[in-house]
């Protein structure tokens, strides 16, 4: 466990931070940029949460406690540097955080009505929460894969966040009884 006894250190004063290797980089650089809008997924997902338990079920808040879980392993990955033998192995995603997330969407999946439009975010609350934090981890990934252009990582840290956004997605619609609740776009429906 993490244990955090001083919450301020000033060492960020200078638009600098520390990654998990201890190497120090502008706030703004690639790197924290993606693991800071995961983190900023993780938050949205915590607002979902307050609504998730009455509009989802306890299976569905167990889901996303499971997912936040998973979102401070992926900053944790993120914000370590690969290296050859590290003198201690970082916290990595690893191919069972990607499998899971994959046989609840298709668990859920199997339970929804046809998808036969594009869906705009609302219906229930926690599914209009959860399809905003679909977007945030839409941009979390967008951030990571910047991040791999430019540096080496986990390449499934990209599958996790890949794997997210579609379970957000689809977790939003069976909360919204099961699709029949969604809200469909309708092309040129307010002209």
């Amino acid at each position: 466990m993490v244990r955090l006894t001083r919450i301020y250190t000033r060492g960020g004063d200078q638009g600098q931070t520390s990654l998990g290797d201890g190497t120090r980089v502008a706030k703004h650089s690639a790197r924290p940029a993606a693991y800071g809008t995961v983190d900023e997924a993780n938050a949205v997902i915590g607002l979902a949460r307050l609504t998730a338990a009455a509009d989802g079920g306890a299976e569905c808040d167990a889901m996303l406690a499971r997912i936040q879980n998973d979102l401070f392993d992926l900053g944790a990955d993120l914000c370590t540097p690969e290296q050859a033998d590290p003198k201690y192995p970082p916290l990595r995603i690893v191919a069972e955080q990607v499998t899971r997330l994959e046989s609840e969407i298709d668990a859920m999946n199997a339970e929804l009505a046809p998808l036969n439009s594009f869906i705009l975010p609302g219906g229930k609350p926690a599914a209009a929460q959860l399809h905003l934090a679909r977007t945030v981890a839409r941009r979390a990934e967008r951030e990571i894969t910047a991040l791999a252009e430019h540096e080496t990582i986990n390449p499934l840290a990209v599958h996790y966040a890949n794997r997210l956004s579609d379970h957000l997605f689809v977790l939003a619609r069976w909360i919204n009884d099961r699709g029949r609740q969604d809200v469909l776009w309708v092309p040129g429906g307010s002209r």
